[in-house]
């Protein structure tokens, strides 16, 4: 059955099984990279992108979910609130080893988009679920907090 989508403003139409999970339709058919794997179950929020601005875990989410629908990753370049994000977290010296970051701005997206203004307790709320094993926790929320005041 072809699925027809998009991923980041690009048009897609691909004709695999229904099950596949969205995060191998990303990496290993469609090579776009930046959505990481991590546990493979929707655990731990590396593999989180927005369907149609909504955060999803790729890993555990089929392909048949997605047909007709709109896919943001963190490789988007013309989305305002995601590049408020990816500055905030730069300025905010968040990332150390960087691999769940991509998952986290993009949970963080979905978060701005529904309220843009969060607080903390709304942060929290929204991030929990996305694994940081480096700790980084109070720099995601501080830069959170900055985005979205900018």
């Amino acid at each position: 059955m072809i699925t027809k989508f998009n991923v980041d403003n690009v048009h897609f139409s691909i004709d695999v099984a229904q099950d596949t999970p969205v995060l191998w339709v990303l990496r290993d058919i469609l090579n776009l990279t930046n959505t990481k794997y991590g546990c493979g179950v929707g655990e731990c929020g590396a593999c989180t992108v927005l369907l149609d601005n909504k955060a999803i875990r790729a890993c555990s989410t089929p392909i048949s979910m997605i047909n007709n629908k709109s896919i943001t990753t963190i490789a988007n370049n013309e989305d305002k609130d995601l590049k408020k994000l990816q500055n905030a977290w730069i300025e905010e010296d968040v990332s150390q080893c960087g691999y769940c970051q991509p998952g986290q701005i993009i949970n963080a997206l979905a978060l701005i988009k529904q309220t843009p203004l969060p607080s903390d307790e709304q942060i929290i709320f929204s991030m929990n679920g996305n694994i940081c094993r480096c700790g980084t926790y109070n720099k995601i929320k501080t830069a959170i907090k900055t985005a979205s005041k900018s």
